[in-house]
């Protein structure tokens, strides 16, 4: 009996764990018992035998038991205002970004990664529920998400799933912040944090480092008490709002690119400006009341991107700082490090400073999805596919095992870099803060051949050859040759209209 006992329990050590609880004391009862059992039939071979079974039940006990710590840790990191080509990876030339960079070799970088509006307080809103404005309704920095719509974000969301979550940086959706939900929180209260805090002692810290420190402490703490999904979001590299806006950098990055000259982009040239209709030339709209201080002289661009660059430079020293620990920790071949920019950020370009317009430079942004747990034939090649921000939330959830629920609108970026499911042609693009004059709102279409815009306060349309016209530099809406496509273009952005509300 006790052989026939002994070949069934062998033949599945994991089913039979499984019908007790498994703690210690069972373990150590099992070999207890296994060793009587033994000694019972005074046999050499059953005792050994037993002892081999108690240990091949402790191992397989022992990963029942932790199953649920083989979760993946997920790290999101955002950017603020951080354009697309400001990245070495992404081709840059100058921008000095190696850990990043690393993450984007070793990992999946998205070439056509876009925001479905280029603005932080809409952008973060879609980040957290994977929704377009039209549905999460957040289109200002003072509405709250609804405590139904707050229920479905993907932290609390895998809260319910036994996450530990965390929460540092800008959160920047509204003025409640749900701090009660959270097992780690470190935002400013306020809308815009500052660049140079002031603890209670006096001293004087970095906001690039304040959140550096915060990832350290929130490792630290939790980091071996996986899983966990740990949410980074960056002041830099926002400006700072004021009159002018000014770029205010860590002490030990003022020097960099101080010798070196960043060419001016195409479209800076003033007859770009001067192209535009005459309620987008009004004096009060925000991106060229922006400009005049910080873009409207060459020695002016010159400061304003290179600090702009020395943010982001300071980004990724944190990130290499945050890798480092992850290995320090041994937990870097379970942690999956999601990047991206909640928006991007015009510098000059159609003489314009800042985003929301549905410009490229504005609305495409860097992202990258590193999973040392994926094969090497997806990861290390960067991928072509068009990706946007509400894919953030349900990826997350995925790489969880968390269902995502039916009114995320977004994709699981891992199930189409593997070909899962089908590549997206085309997405609709909205922006409705403010409106004329300080900001003209607009809705549009942006498919890899074409963009069509409609500024619909005033009638006015922009479409872009992307392809063969990547700066946008020829509005083709006017051409009799592109009669056809802008009018296919204005019946699909109806169509995608009605389906993200």
């Amino acid at each position: 009996m006790l052989r026939k006992n002994l070949q069934q329990i062998l033949k599945n050590p994991c089913q039979a764990a499984g019908v007790v609880p498994v703690t210690d004391n069972f373990l150590i009862s099992l070999r207890v018992a296994c060793q009587i059992q033994a000694a019972r039939y005074m046999n050499i071979r059953n005792f050994l035998f037993c002892l081999l079974l108690a240990a091949m039940m402790q191992s397989a006990a022992t990963a029942q038991k932790n199953g649920a710590d083989q979760r993946p840790n997920i790290i999101f990191v955002l950017t603020d205002d951080h354009r697309f080509d400001a990245l070495g990876a992404a081709g840059n030339p100058i921008i000095q970004t190696p850990h990043l960079d690393q993450l984007a070799h070793r990992g999946i970088l998205f070439r056509n990664a876009y925001v479905t509006t280029s603005i932080c307080c809409v952008s973060r809103a879609s980040l957290l529920t994977g929704q377009y404005e039209s549905r999460h309704g957040i289109n200002d920095f003072r509405t709250d998400l609804s405590q139904a719509a707050l229920e479905n974000t993907y932290p609390l969301l895998l809260k319910k799933a036994g996450y530990t979550i965390g929460f540092v940086g800008k959160y920047g959706v509204g003025h409640h912040f749900p701090i009660q939900y959270f097992d780690y929180w470190s935002c400013s209260e306020k809308e815009q944090p500052d660049y140079i805090l002031t603890d209670k002692a006096g001293n004087t810290i970095h906001n690039t480092d304040s959140v550096g420190h915060d990832i350290r402490l929130f490792l630290d703490s939790f980091g071996r008490k996986s899983p966990f999904c740990l949410s980074v979001s960056f002041k830099a590299p926002h400006e700072l709002d004021g009159n002018p806006p000014t770029y205010p950098v860590q002490q030990r990055f003022d020097s960099l690119y101080a010798h070196v000259s960043i060419p001016e982009p195409l479209t800076a040239d003033e007859k770009y400006w001067n192209s535009f209709p005459d309620f987008f030339r009004d004096e009060q709209n925000i991106a060229r009341v922006r400009w005049k201080p910080l873009l409207s002289t060459p020695e002016k661009f010159q400061e304003t991107v290179k600090n702009y660059y020395r943010l982001i430079s300071g980004v990724d020293e944190v990130v290499g700082n945050m890798v480092q620990q992850l290995k320090e920790l041994g937990i870097d071949k379970n942690t999956v490090i999601l990047f991206m920019g909640d928006n991007g950020f015009c510098l000059g370009e159609h003489g314009l400073e800042g985003k929301w317009y549905g410009y490229e430079e504005s609305i495409r942004v860097p992202m990258i999805l590193y999973d040392p747990r994926l094969p090497g034939k997806v990861n290390g090649t960067p991928s072509q596919l068009m990706v946007l921000n509400i894919d953030i939330a349900p990826t997350i959830l995925s790489l969880a095992s968390v269902p995502v629920p039916q009114t995320m609108q977004g994709a699981d970026l891992e199930s189409m870099a593997k070909g899962k499911i089908a590549p997206r042609k085309d997405f609709f693009y909205e922006h409705r803060f403010l409106g004329s004059p300080r900001l003209p709102s607009e809705e549009g279409v942006v498919t890899g051949d074409f963009k069509y815009m409609n500024y619909y306060e005033h009638g006015y349309e922009e479409l872009f050859s992307i392809r063969a016209d990547p700066k946008e530099t020829t509005n083709l809406a006017g051409d009799k040759k592109y009669a056809a496509t802008l009018d296919a273009m204005r019946k699909r952005c109806a169509v995608l209209k009605k389906q993200v509300q």
